[in-house]
């Protein structure tokens, strides 16, 4: 690729390559949405209802609450005021203007290492990584492939050394082999269980270096890799649940392994969760399955009809739903290890719910009790919320980690409805900004399930739990663009949400625009923010914005906040979010549809510089930026798939992190500011 900067808004050519979406989410873009269902949207039902005054009566409520306008300092028509003299504390650097290069492009004044890369040793006696000798053993004592969510748990008060906790998202084997060893149409079985054991998470420790900047592993106990092979705890009420057993386990209390684990969250109490998002592509011969209740369960779900990218149904028939029809539903569930004990079991967790989990992000409600929220990452799927029965117990000992991961167990599944503020005729589609100045509105939550009590006509709280997708169909939640990571403020309490894209709404026999997804052919994505009311995460009502919609600034689609739009990066597929200590929101994006590699950015949501997008960082060629994690003195980004714009490894587009001529390795990168006396400065400081 060649190495030159783009202008600044170049033009949309599209982003993902057909690589990717083979083996990232087997080509889901190219089928149908697995939700053809024919809910109905709130405003549709009750159109005598006024959405304005509904949602004044609830800005109101959130306003005496010390919602948005209180947190923001200025009301949410009030006219922008003139940016401050100097930015945002934890935003101050020189953008990153877009790229191509084949290399992770950071400010000026900034240095960066790799951490760990695919192949590094992760367990003790983890063998030197070579990529044309490949083994299973050595696999499962080394870093995995596509690392994703990043989870970084202090050890000390300085944060000096920490756990480093890292997903595994998939394969792509055209990539992991040399060309030579690897045909796709018939891998063997070695190279099957290379990929099993390259998928799941790793565990490590790693020490922030106080003089020369930057993160570096460490030998240490913690060292872990939890893979495809790796025996699960099912918990929660569908623990035993008839649909979860299989041959190999009668009891439908354990699960070998995790699979394509998207984003997470590090919990309050010092363990991770994971969300397992697009299982279905694994599976097999779903065309096979003949009960119809059964077929169409499978169907809610896109397990796939014949035989699967992978091969893998040959080697073992568990991803072979003729022969075991209920092992798919033992995977899309949100998954919890401890990293703080190498020894113990990790957990999934049903009551969650099951669906193609992109993370799940916890928040303390106001009296205790513990909220999780979590997207469906799928065109057209549903935003949930769970509020555990049980209360928190601050801490992070061993007993308080147990304590609170039990609440995962007990609570109430909830799934969201969003209802605009402005009248229907102003949401034209095209990005057009109604009358009020902002796409804004109300929420409430819908229960689903609580315990072995069903709210939805026609489901038992059994089917519920594992057929999550249709039981929310039934109670006409907003249909969204691509839910993706949703995480809550620190600073200020709100809820953020990234909206990928969704390039089929409005498209003929699809859901059209609404106030919360308002274009159509939505290739860009955008940013949601909503504030429980009272500020309660228990709350089963909020109100909402949309802080950016996102794309080129030049665009008459584009949104920031209100912030001038000549004055912000371009950004375009927004997928993981993470806040700085000022609660300042970073965004990482997959799929640039603006022609450039991806990148990291960060915005302020509140006072004058509210959407001020300014681009930290870009990754290489090919490549998708995830798992940020920012503190005051270090970032932290996954570059996962470098190179997968390339047709196999016989013909690489990118040589990063090894350069040369070496194949392209994922990899976790640390960046951080060159500081004074050669000590490392604070990030976005000047």
């Amino acid at each position: 690729m060649p190495d030159r900067l783009l202008p600044l808004f170049p033009a949309h050519p599209g982003g993902r390559s057909s690589i990717t979406c083979e083996y990232r989410c087997g080509n889901a873009c190219a089928h149908p949405e697995a939700n053809d269902s024919g809910n109905e949207y709130f405003g549709d039902v009750v159109k005598d209802i006024s959405r304005r005054r509904v949602f004044k009566a609830g800005a109101v409520m959130a306003a005496a609450a010390g919602g948005f306008a209180a947190l923001s300092g200025t009301a949410a028509a009030e006219p922008l005021q003139k940016p401050r003299p100097r930015p945002v504390p934890g935003t101050d650097f020189t953008p990153v203007p877009p790229n191509k290069l084949d290399a992770v492009s950071i400010p000026d004044g900034y240095a960066q290492r790799v951490v760990v890369r695919w192949g590094d040793p992760v367990v003790a006696g983890a063998p030197k990584f070579d990529f044309t000798k490949q083994t299973a053993a050595a696999q499962a004592k080394q870093f995995g492939y596509n690392n994703d969510f990043v989870g970084l748990i202090p050890q000390d008060p300085l944060g000096t050394t920490n756990l480093l906790v890292v997903n595994h998202e998939y394969t792509t084997e055209v990539h992991m082999f040399p060309a030579d060893q690897y045909d796709p149409a018939n891998p063997t079985e070695e190279q099957a269980k290379i990929a099993w054991a390259a998928h799941g998470l790793s565990v490590l420790q790693a020490r922030r270096d106080p003089i020369h900047g930057g993160l570096e592993v460490v030998p240490s106990r913690y060292g872990r890799r939890i893979t495809l092979d790796t025996i699960f705890e099912v918990r929660g009420p569908a623990a035993g649940s008839k649909y979860l057993k299989t041959s190999a386990d009668p009891s439908g209390r354990q699960v070998r392994g995790t699979q394509n684990n998207c984003s997470g969250g590090v919990t309050p109490w010092g363990t991770v969760l994971s969300g397992e998002e697009n299982f279905d592509q694994y599976f097999a011969n779903s065309d096979k399955v003949t009960d119809p209740v059964a077929a169409a369960r499978l169907k809610r779900y896109s397990i796939g009809s014949g035989a699967s990218t992978r091969k893998w149904e040959r080697f073992d028939k568990r991803w072979d739903v003729s022969q075991e029809p209920n092992e798919p539903s033992r995977f899309g569930w949100v998954v919890e290890i401890d990293p703080n004990d190498p020894n113990s079991t990790p957990v999934k967790h049903t009551a969650l719910g099951r669906f193609k989990h992109e993370a799940a992000n916890i928040k303390i409600t106001a009296d205790g009790h513990v909220a999780v929220y979590s997207g469906d990452d799928s065109r057209f799927e549903y935003i949930y919320k769970f509020v555990s029965k049980g209360k928190y117990k601050p801490g992070n000992s061993a007993h308080a980690r147990r304590h609170n991961s039990a609440l995962l167990d007990e609570g109430t599944l909830y799934v969201a409805r969003f209802t605009g503020d402005s009248p229907a005729a102003e949401i034209d589609g095209k990005g057009t900004l109604p009358a009020d100045g902002e796409f804004d509105g109300t929420g409430e939550w819908i229960p689903l399930v609580s315990e072995d009590k069903s709210f939805v006509d026609g489901f038992t709280a059994e089917e519920v739990y594992v057929f999550t997708r249709q039981a929310a169909d039934k109670v006409a939640p907003t249909k969204m663009d691509r839910p993706e990571d949703i995480e809550p403020n620190p600073v200020n309490g709100r809820i953020y949400a990234a909206l990928t894209n969704n390039s089929d709404r409005g498209a003929a026999g699809k859901a059209g625009v609404d106030e919360v997804n308002p274009r159509n052919g939505n290739k860009n994505g955008h940013i949601l923010e909503w504030e429980e009311n009272c500020g309660d995460a228990a709350s089963t009502r909020f109100s909402w914005r949309l802080l950016l919609v996102c794309g080129d600034p030049k665009a008459a689609d584009t949104y920031f906040g209100g912030f001038p739009k000549d004055q912000v990066s371009p950004i375009s597929c927004p997928d993981n979010v993470a806040f700085d200590r000022h609660g300042n929101l970073w965004i990482a994006t997959d799929g640039n549809a603006l022609g450039a590699n991806d990148g990291l950015f960060s915005v302020p949501v509140t006072g004058p510089e509210r959407g001020h997008v300014k681009q930290f960082l870009s990754v290489p060629v090919g490549a998708e930026t995830c798992g940020p994690v920012v503190t005051d003195n270090l970032v932290l980004v996954a570059v996962q798939h470098p190179g997968e714009n390339a047709t196999s490894s016989a013909n690489p587009t990118s040589h990063w992190p090894d350069g040369g001529t070496a194949q392209p390795r994922p990899a976790i990168v640390s960046v951080w500011k060159k500081g004074r006396f050669g000590l490392p400065g604070r990030i976005g400081e000047r």
